[in-house]
């Protein structure tokens, strides 16, 4: 419980047509104590389309198209073309920003797909998939990690009569992950205040805190539905020694889900440094019942147990994160240093090639590739 929770969605669950709207955001704001932001922060840009997106665009059948199905022919364009769009995690891109790196995290390919869609005259719908959450973690930075998806129209009108297709679903979950998903569909301004958001908790993980709140400020501003953007505004404020105000944002949230597991945690430290021992301990206890294994807590123990040379239980541990979380390239790279402690160097190279085919950033895939490789190189000597 020592370490900070915040946010970074690809998604986060609309609330509900038939609640009241949430208080006024703003009341919760506190300008004076951050310096400027250093960049500008402009809502705006998430779906801008620039000018070499619009010439790429020119330059394809699919903006000449009459008849067929655009929409398959705008995804063959960008994603079976000459694009070669990669999927990379790093940072949560623009639409411009994701066309110019040809790679993004599946937010920024959704604003870049649907960018694309809108300038081409199609209907986009966006949809945040249920109960899909997953985790990473930035030092002691725990991240929840959700996603979001596409529904394209194209109603075209030929000869006079309106023809209608059946909505498309467009998903960009790395092949590995991809099924039939429960989802939920939400406003275009939730999906902006999605990127802000991440852009927050991005700047938070590189230590920018003023960044990460005014960030985290404009998410509200565009949603004051997003319960995400208040829990990143109190893991800001806790990070600048406020808690009371820490503990303001996240009760926005306790309020409208009151067993809402991130805002929860984060209200036991809070609730810690102001020394309101007895809320805190009762408000954990009640954690602890929702969630008895918390995401990295097999992982925690295993590191324990690992620097403590107790080789077989990290290995139990670090077996039960993969368990439960298979595409998260860290646990599977710490079961490959266990086998190597345990003497087992066929099933360490198992794992550390699965550590380097679930990384979701060309880093990591690097980083994970060399030590392969030198492992490889270890064993046939």
């Amino acid at each position: 419980m020592k370490n900070l929770a915040a946010l970074l969605f690809c998604t986060l669950l609309a609330a509900c047509a038939s609640r009241p709207p949430m208080p006024p955001a703003a009341t919760l704001f506190h300008d004076e104590v951050f310096e400027a932001p250093s960049q500008r922060i402009d809502p705006g840009v998430a779906l801008a389309v620039s000018p070499a997106m619009r010439q790429y665009l020119a330059t394809r059948p699919v903006a000449r198209a009459q008849l067929g199905d655009r929409r398959r022919q705008l995804i063959d364009a960008l994603y079976r073309g000459d694009l070669k769009l990669e999927y990379d995690a790093a940072r949560t891109r623009t639409a411009a920003e994701a066309f110019d790196a040809r790679s993004g995290n599946c937010l920024a390919l959704v604003l870049m797909t649907a960018a694309f869609a809108k300038e081409l005259g199609l209907t986009v719908h966006y949809q945040t998939v249920l109960g899909e959450d997953t985790w990473d973690r930035s030092g002691d930075l725990y991240i929840a990690i959700g996603h979001v998806n596409l529904l394209l129209e194209d109603n075209q009108l030929r000869g006079g009569i309106t023809f209608f297709e059946p909505p498309m679903v467009v998903d960009f979950l790395p092949p590995r992950d991809a099924q039939v998903f429960n989802t939920r569909q939400v406003e275009e301004r939730t999906v902006i205040a999605m990127y802000l958001n991440n852009r927050a908790v991005e700047s938070l993980t590189q230590g920018q805190v003023a960044d990460a709140y005014w960030f985290a400020r404009e998410a509200l501003r565009t949603d004051p539905e997003l319960l995400g953007a208040y829990v990143t505004l109190g893991v800001v404020y806790r990070a600048r020694h406020r808690p009371e105000w820490s503990e303001a944002a996240l009760q926005r949230v306790a309020e409208r889900e009151p067993d809402n597991l991130y805002a929860m945690s984060n209200r036991v430290l809070a609730l810690r440094d102001l020394g309101r021992s007895a809320e805190a301990e009762t408000l954990a206890q009640r954690l602890a019942q929702l969630d008895p294994h918390p995401p990295f807590s097999y992982f925690r123990q295993g590191m324990a147990a690992l620097h403590e040379g107790r080789y077989e239980a990290a290995r139990r541990l670090f077996a039960k994160e993969v368990e439960r979380a298979p595409y998260h390239h860290e646990f599977e790279y710490w079961l490959a240093v266990t086998y190597m402690q345990l003497n087992d160097a066929a099933r360490a190279t198992i794992h550390l090639k699965r550590a380097m085919d679930v990384s979701t950033t060309r880093k990591d895939h690097d980083l994970y590739a060399g030590k392969l490789d030198r492992l490889k190189a270890l064993t046939t000597q």
